[in-house]
């Protein structure tokens, strides 16, 4: 329940590789997140360091990325931030930070995009059973009768 949720802003650093598994569809990628700062001296922004996150993404959204994402890409990232130590024999320890992601998107504000809604999968309920419309129309009126609150309907006065 205490999970670490982070927001990740950068670029598509490899190309999407994606899976279809036994509990549905997952994919991964590379995310490069680099700094960057104003230097004063040179009067230029300059990057600084680059951080790498393993990114991913399961069912609809692995789908989704697979079918969205060039390498390149501007993104922004939001998911729980897991980081990872291995250790294997003979190597020193190797830690890495993977984002299992909640939602990915193109940064808008370094290009455009044009969404376009996918359908549902195959198989997958649409959420809780439907329920009947409800009847919206006004009951009908006896013709002969006026509504007691409308005001009788005047012809048109003839202009001369």
């Amino acid at each position: 329940m205490n999970e670490t949720m982070v927001c990740a802003i950068g670029n598509v650093a490899t190309r999407p590789v994606y899976r279809e598994l036994a509990g549905g569809a997952s994919a991964r990628f590379r995310l490069a997140v680099t700094s960057r700062y104003w230097d004063r001296e040179k009067s230029v922004w300059t990057d600084g360091h680059t951080n790498f996150f393993t990114v991913w993404a399961n069912r609809q959204l692995a789908t989704n990325a697979m079918a969205s994402l060039n390498v390149g890409d501007p993104v922004m990232v939001q998911g729980r931030l897991k980081v990872r130590t291995e250790s294997r024999e003979g190597q020193q320890n190797r830690t890495s930070a993977d984002i299992d992601a909640v939602a990915i998107g193109h940064d808008i504000s370094r290009g455009t995009s044009a969404f376009r809604r996918s359908g549902r999968p195959e198989g997958t309920a649409a959420g809780p059973p439907a329920r009947p419309e409800p009847n919206w129309e006004t009951p009908a009126v006896n013709a002969a009768e006026p509504e007691p609150d409308t005001p009788k309907r005047r012809e048109p006065m003839a202009v001369t």
